[in-house]
C-alpha cells in the first residue's frame, strides 16, 4: 500500500487561538481538546508561552496553538510573549480571534487584526462568554457589528465555560482543513513536556490563591521529576521564583500555611494530570527583576 493510499481521507486543521488577555483562550483550548493542559485564572496574561493542543476525531485532526494575550509589553518577558503571538500566526490554516460580547474593537485588538491581515491569515471571529448574554439575538447583533469592522471569514458565538457553540466552531474549522496525513499520533493531546505542564499547574495555584496580593512576578521551575522504582509515585521538587522578599513572605504565609495550601491544591491537579500519586515539595526563591533578565527568562523556557 502506498503512502497516499495509507493516509487517504485524512485531514488536518492548524489553528492559532489569539486575542487580548483574559478573553478565555486557554479555557477554549481545554474545552476543544477535552483535557486541561493550559492553566486558567481571572488574571490577564496567565498564559506566557505558546501551548499546543491536539485532538483527533476520525479522519480529522485539529491542532491548536494557545497564545499569550496580545498586549503592549512593559518587560523583556512581555516582549517574548508578544513575539510568541506573532510567531504563532505564521504557517497556520486559520486564526481563532477570541473576544467577548461587545459592539466594537479596542486598540489592542485592532492592532492584532491588522497583523493577521498583513500575514494573509483567515480569521474566524469567536465571541466567547455566550453564557453572559441575555439572548442569542443580542449576540448576533454584536457579531454583526464586529464583522462590519473586519472581514472575518466566519463567526460563531460560544461559551468555553459550558461548551455552547463547540459544534458550530468545529464546522467553521472544517472549512480550513487540508488533505494529508495527521501531524501527530491520533492519541496525542499536546507536545508540551510533562515537567512544563506541572510547573504551570503550580503557577496557576499561585495566581488563584494570591489574586489580590501578588503581581505577575512569579514563575515556577521543576528541578526534579523522578519516578520511584519501588512504587507508583513521582517525586517532584519545584522552585517558585518571585521578585521581592515581601512577595516571598506572602507566598509562604503565616507558619507556611499559604505555601502548604498552594502545594496541596497543585498536587491534586498534578496527580489527576499524571494519573499517579505525587510527592510534591516547593521552595520559594527571590530573584529581583527577573522578568527583565534574558538569562532567567531563557532558563524558564519563556523564549
Amino acid at each position: 500500500m502506498s503512502a497516499a493510499e495509507l493516509f487517504c481521507g485524512q485531514q488536518t486543521v492548524f489553528a492559532a487561538i489569539v486575542g487580548k488577555p483574559n478573553v478565555g483562550k486557554s479555557t477554549l483550548l481545554n474545552r476543544m481538546i477535552g483535557a486541561k493542559i493550559a492553566i486558567t485564572s481571572p488574571r490577564p496574561q496567565t498564559t506566557r508561552n505558546r501551548i499546543m493542543g491536539v485532538v483527533t476525531h476520525g479522519e480529522k485532526q485539529y491542532v491548536f496553538l494557545d497564545t499569550p494575550g496580545f498586549h503592549l509589553p512593559k518587560t523583556k518577558l512581555g516582549e517574548h510573549m508578544v513575539k510568541s503571538v506573532r510567531d504563532s500566526v505564521a504557517d497556520i490554516d486559520c486564526a481563532l480571534f477570541v473576544t467577548y460580547p461587545k459592539e466594537t474593537l479596542d486598540e489592542i485588538e485592532t492592532q492584532l487584526l491588522a497583523e493577521l491581515k498583513t500575514a494573509g491569515t483567515p480569521v474566524i471571529l469567536v465571541m466567547n462568554k455566550a453564557d453572559t448574554l441575555s439572548s442569542k439575538a443580542k449576540g448576533e447583533k454584536f457579531i454583526e457589528a464586529l464583522c462590519a469592522l473586519y472581514p472575518f471569514c466566519g463567526s460563531v458565538i460560544v461559551s468555553a465555560l459550558d461548551g455552547t457553540g463547540m459544534q458550530e466552531l468545529t464546522a467553521e474549522l472544517d472549512k480550513h482543513a487540508s488533505e494529508g496525513p495527521h501531524l501527530f499520533p491520533d492519541d496525542t493531546l499536546t507536545d508540551i513536556p510533562e515537567k512544563v505542564i506541572v510547573a504551570e499547574l503550580i503557577r496557576e495555584k499561585l495566581l488563584l490563591n494570591l489574586f489580590d496580593e501578588l503581581p505577575h512576578g512569579c514563575a515556577v521551575s521543576v528541578e526534579r521529576f523522578k519516578e520511584r522504582m519501588d512504587k507508583p509515585l513521582i517525586d517532584i521538587d519545584a522552585e517558585i521564583l518571585c521578585e521581592k522578599e515581601s512577595h516571598k513572605g506572602m507566598i509562604i504565609g503565616k507558619k507556611g500555611a499559604m505555601l502548604k495550601k498552594i502545594g496541596s491544591e497543585a498536587r491534586a491537579d498534578i496527580e489527576d494530570f499524571l494519573d499517579c500519586r505525587v510527592n510534591l515539595k516547593l521552595w520559594v526563591k527571590v530573584r529581583e527583576d527577573w522578568r527583565n533578565k534574558e538569562s532567567v527568562i531563557k532558563t524558564l523556557g519563556y523564549t
